[in-house]
């Protein structure tokens, strides 16, 4: 199979009917992100030759991948302040010309999961920030078995490797494989907050106390605050660079 990437500048053609690919491909609450759906819808109007689709032989979608360029100085420090940061930096500061590009998220075609598609699809990026004259590719990882040991911390759960010594984690795992280095968990990358009943509609269960609640798929446990009648979560990540990254971005966690 060939695998070919078009971006919405060159093909906007290609979306026709992918309105429902996010709620196919991520869990509800994870649709509501604070910060992150201020800016999404942005990045199809501004930035269209960063949003891109991988297409067959027969120009059916195989998974669509989002982005956007950024200014990064090259050190572990100096990476945003998770999802929320980064898509923040790129819509409100100006401080120069971006010289990286922030891999925001992979959404694969449920029928064509395991099929190597993701491994295209981070060639997709690091296609997109050469043509774009950008050096490094840096990934907000959302890593993929987190949701099953939601009370480990981020920091541990990315430091640990299987027996060949690669990630425990399989989408970290792909992203190292295919070059990429773990350089700094990201326990507050993605906040979501929203009423009871909305936490109660996006997770399909009941919190009818005050306290920590571990939730289906969520990668963290959920604050319930029923007196203010509000749920808090932060989503971790684990932040991959890709090429042209400094050796002060250090080893990997």
């Amino acid at each position: 199979m060939t695998v070919r990437t078009f971006t919405f500048a060159q093909r906007p053609e290609l979306w026709d009917g992918l309105e429902d690919l996010s709620r196919d491909v991520w869990p509800e609450y994870n649709r509501h992100g604070d910060v992150l759906n201020r800016y999404w819808s942005r990045l199809y109007d501004e930035l269209p030759g960063f949003q891109a689709v991988l297409v067959d032989d027969d120009d059916r979608v195989l998974a669509e991948v989002h982005s956007a360029p950024c200014r990064w100085d090259g050190t572990r420090a100096g990476l945003p302040a998770g999802i929320d940061g980064a898509i923040a930096a790129v819509f409100e500061r100006g401080d120069g010309e971006p010289d990286t590009l922030c891999a925001l998220a992979v959404e694969v075609v449920p029928a064509t999961q395991g099929r190597g598609v993701s491994s295209h699809a981070l060639r997709a990026f690091r296609s997109l920030a050469t043509g774009a004259g950008l050096g490094a590719v840096i990934v907000p990882v959302r890593p993929s078995l987190k949701e099953r040991y939601p009370l480990v911390p981020i920091e541990r759960y990315a430091s640990w490797r299987r027996d060949d010594g690669l990630p425990f984690d399989p989408w970290l795992r792909t992203h190292e494989r295919a070059g990429g280095r773990i350089v700094r968990p990201e326990p507050h990358s993605l906040r979501i907050t929203g009423t009871i009943a909305q936490w109660e509609s996006w997770t399909a269960m009941a919190f009818p106390d005050d306290g920590d609640y571990v939730f289906p798929h969520g990668l963290a446990p959920v604050s319930i605050d029923r007196g203010a009648d509000r749920g808090s979560y932060w989503e971790p990540n684990v932040w991959v660079v890709h090429d042209g990254a400094s050796a002060d971005a250090g080893g990997a966690h």
